[in-house]
């Protein structure tokens, strides 16, 4: 009985080819899911909005920061200030300053040392925080593989250059090159 070495190698590089391709297109396809999840602003439709009332806080020559922007799950770009006076009831103009990320920044040169800022923002909901957990997770795990990859890679070359060394032992053999026996 003869066995076809060739169909045997070649079914064996076929399929670590195949095998990293695969890999390769499913990583693609599953990055642009979970980016486009993310992205499209899908989940930020039932987020939780926060009222504060009365922050003592300050706009002037240097900036200040609103005290829950460090909380967790606070959405930075949420900040919207609602009103603003100072201790003796002076209502300050919204064109007096400017807000990022709730971050109170002085627009004129006139100076309150002593506001009174009410604000809302908003909180990322737990669908939101589950997709990005997701995103991270992900982008995490194919770092981990990544660095896998230059030994998966000289597996594979190794593998590929036996297969090619047994191809060409078997067309030795079937042409009798030498005479000789192995």
């Amino acid at each position: 009985m003869v066995k076809n070495k060739q169909a045997q190698t070649t079914g064996l590089i076929t399929g670590l080819i195949f095998g990293i391709a695969s890999l390769v297109i499913g990583v693609i396809i599953a990055f642009v899911i979970v980016s486009t999840l993310s992205d499209a602003d899908l989940l930020s439709g039932n987020r939780d909005s926060v009222t504060v009332s009365n922050e003592s806080g300050w706009v002037n020559a240097t900036t200040y920061t609103l005290t829950n922007t460090t909380e967790d799950h606070v959405v930075p770009s949420s900040f919207s200030i609602l009103g603003m006076a100072t201790l003796e009831g002076l209502v300050i103009n919204s064109a007096n300053y400017t807000i990022t990320n709730g971050v109170l920044v002085n627009s004129t040169f006139m100076e309150f040392t002593n506001a009174s800022i009410n604000y809302t923002y908003s909180l990322y909901n737990s669908e939101e925080l589950s997709a990005d957990d997701l995103s991270a997770n992900f982008t995490k795990g194919v770092d981990n593989v990544s660095s896998k990859i230059p030994t998966i890679l000289l597996i594979a070359a190794i593998v590929l250059i036996l297969g090619v060394l047994v191809l060409l032992v078997g067309a030795w053999q079937k042409m009798r090159i030498g005479g000789g026996s192995i």
